[in-house]
């Protein structure tokens, strides 16, 4: 699979200009490759081995660009900064000779924690997904409808067969979703933008972590809100049909989902032309690590329409290194054991702030004491992600992945671990990023 790189070898003077009527979107110097893909390191000892992965993705023809997201929960848990996973992202680069755009992500933030990131991100996914279906302002809705006469009475997408009645109830509805969403991110957006400076960072908006999806029409009418609010949106992250748990499969109607994505990839090749939305937009999938069901559906669409995607993921490196010291020696597997059987202990507290994306089975979680007669191995088996393995357990991979508080109180018990066991470790996170992960999305 071949794809045209829209980059020069730096991202320094390239400019994106996109015209409606008398209005121009501007996106200068940031420009978000075709195809990214975010890596999350809970503890910032991963970058080498991450870019490794990308790289080899690179020397494939898809040209992949990296982008190390941290969000906020994660750092308050850690008791780590932003600055961080920039110094990470700076060094990986540095040793490994990457020479093509990379982005360090600030990711899910708001107006009450974006500051902590500033002077160390730029790429900032704006997350305001608490705001849907709040009120907003009769004469700021009054402004959203009248700003949609220029639609007509019906919007015909090309691909789509069915085309978009455009009533003043849908137009209501809508609004009442997600116009103070939208309104929110201009808020966020503009933050940035003042003390960043416009075209010096990618933004996403994310919809996300809500319980309802949003559909290809929810679509079309955000992205007419985000024009609105002049956000230069590179990326937006919906909330898709399905569960998107952490670190396991996709769990729903994959025809549905099928449906949906090629129907939002139409919606989002439109919007830009209708509404000078950056050429660039692109989907992005959240909570992406592990979805090899939808995987090739993905593949299958946007390489039918040349389309991008971001692919974001987290949590699935921490997996891998805990994968990689349960089979380093005697010394890491056991405390690849005590995460665990801390992690079961306190399963409440840590399960409770990823209610929405987790579902464990806890009679299917083995007892700390079955789990102390285990060897590296049989540990590592158990948790790694290889779809029919007899070993493979989805409830023990799902209590681990949020389970990394655990480690982070060790301190140094665990982080030097990693350090000692680099090589072992590395390799779990590059194997499981290319072979699981970029080969299936890119058919490599």
């Amino acid at each position: 699979m071949k794809v045209q790189n829209i980059y020069l070898l730096s991202c320094s003077y390239t400019e994106t200009k996109i015209r409606i009527k008398s209005k121009t979107l501007t996106t200068e110097n940031m420009i978000l490759g075709k195809y990214s893909f975010g890596v999350g390191d809970r503890f910032n000892h991963e970058g080498e081995a991450q870019l490794k992965a990308i790289l080899k993705a690179n020397e494939k023809g898809v040209e992949v660009s990296p982008v190390w997201n941290k969000s906020n929960r994660e750092h308050n848990t850690i008791h780590s900064e932003p600055e961080g996973t920039r110094l990470e992202a700076d060094a990986a680069v540095k040793k490994l000779g990457w020479t093509r755009p990379y982005f360090v992500d600030a990711d899910h933030i708001n107006l009450t924690n974006v500051d902590r990131f500033i002077d160390h991100a730029d790429f900032f996914t704006l997350d305001v997904a608490m705001y849907i279906g709040n009120e907003s302002p009769a004469a700021e809705v009054e402004a959203f409808k009248k700003s949609c006469t220029s639609l007509g009475t019906e919007v015909n997408i090309p691909g789509i067969a069915e085309p978009i009645t455009v009533s003043d109830d849908l137009l209501d509805e809508v609004a009442t979703k997600y116009l103070a969403a939208v309104k929110e991110a201009g808020k966020i957006y503009r933050h940035i933008e003042a003390k960043k400076g416009a075209g010096n960072f990618v933004t996403e908006v994310s919809m996300d972590e809500v319980e309802t999806p949003q559909t290809p029409v929810d679509m079309f009418f955000i992205l007419k809100m985000i024009a609105d609010e002049k956000i230069p949106a590179q990326t937006i992250a919906p909330k898709f049909t399905g569960r998107f748990n952490k670190g396991v499969d996709y769990v729903g109607d994959a025809e549905q989902f099928a449906k949906e994505f090629e129907q939002d990839v139409l919606v989002i090749d439109y919007a830009v032309k209708a509404f000078g939305l950056p050429s660039n937009l692109k989907l992005s999938v959240h909570s992406g690590s592990d979805k090899f069901t939808i995987y090739p559906i993905m593949a299958a669409i946007i390489k039918k329409y040349d389309k991008g995607l971001h692919v974001k993921t987290a949590g699935t490196t921490w997996l891998e290194e805990v994968i990689g010291l349960s089979i380093s020696g005697d010394e890491g597997l056991l405390v690849a054991k005590e995460i665990y059987a801390g992690a079961l202990k306190r399963k409440e507290e840590l399960c409770a702030p990823y209610a929405d994306v987790i579902d464990i089975d806890e009679s299917l979680l083995p007892s700390p004491e079955t789990v102390a007669g285990w060897t590296g191995e049989k540990f590592a088996n158990t948790l790694r992600h290889i779809p029919g393995h007899a070993d493979y357990n989805p409830n023990f991979r799902q209590l681990v992945h949020v389970g990394y508080k655990v480690a982070a109180e060790m301190g140094t018990k665990y982080t030097d671990l990693l350090k000692k066991y680099a090589d072992v470790v590395g390799g779990c996170v590059e194997e499981n990023i290319y072979d699981r992960h970029l080969t299936r999305l890119f058919d490599l």
